[in-house]
């Protein structure tokens, strides 16, 4: 019964990571549990596990008297995790370059035809979901396991801001042409140049993330103005 009940709240869990993957639970959203535990068809026991599992990687938090909520992530946490992933991605580029075998490139290069494609269409969700197994595939290729659960951790919660970085015009050719550069470099067997290429691919998707906020924020003001009452002058008075 112990082994059921476990294997229960890790399939609850995997179940709120993809709606929170999916954006079906939103950055900062309160998760109602008697809600969701009729949504899953569940007690709220296995629910509260579950929840304290996602708890641990980032992706909710808990508040004493206020419930659960979707983690969001701040401008702070995101100059802080995109040097860190660049470092740690970019390592796994490196050992990928010196490890992967001809069959590896094959496979990887269908996965990256598959990425220009989707690029070439605009069809962000597509191209979201093959960047992702490019870079779990590299992440396998470099055959380090303390890496990997690195980096497995950290992607879960930048998750968070799901394909955001590839709504800028133009960056989803831009990151296509690096995954490209960084392939190019895994077939040369060029560890220095991989891992160069990569670090660059991570550190202008936090570029992209800047741009768009910056964009956000002054129209979010210039439609204010827009909206701003006029300014009633009365003839021989002030403002």
């Amino acid at each position: 019964m112990r082994i059921i009940q476990q294997a229960l709240y890790l399939e609850v869990a995997d179940r709120l990571r993809a709606m929170i993957d999916a954006h079906t639970l939103v950055p900062g959203a309160w998760i109602d549990e008697s809600a969701m535990a009729e949504t899953l068809g569940i007690s709220r026991t296995p629910l509260r596990e579950a929840l304290k599992v996602l708890a641990a990687e980032g992706l909710v938090r808990l508040e004493p008297r206020r419930g659960c909520f979707v983690n969001e992530l701040s401008e702070q946490d995101l100059d802080e995790i995109f040097p860190l992933m660049a470092l740690l991605e970019g390592r796994c580029a490196y050992e990928a370059a010196r490890n992967a075998t001809r069959a590896d490139l094959d496979a990887l290069d269908g996965l990256h035809a598959d990425l220009a494609r989707y690029a070439q269409a605009g069809d962000i969700d597509a191209y979201y979901e093959t960047n992702f197994q490019i870079h779990e595939s590299i992440q396998r290729l470099a055959g380090n396991r303390w890496l990997s659960g690195l980096i497995s951790d950290l992607r879960k919660v930048l998750r968070l801001s799901r394909h955001k970085s590839l709504k800028l015009p133009g960056r989803i050719q831009e990151s296509c042409a690096e995954h490209l550069s960084v392939f190019a470099a895994l077939k040369a067997r060029d560890p220095e140049g991989a891992e160069a290429m990569m670090k660059t691919h991570l550190l202008r998707q936090r570029a992209a993330l800047k741009t768009l906020d910056a964009g956000a924020t002054a129209g979010a003001a210039e439609t204010q103005a827009v909206r701003a009452p006029p300014v009633l002058r009365v003839a021989g008075g002030e403002e």
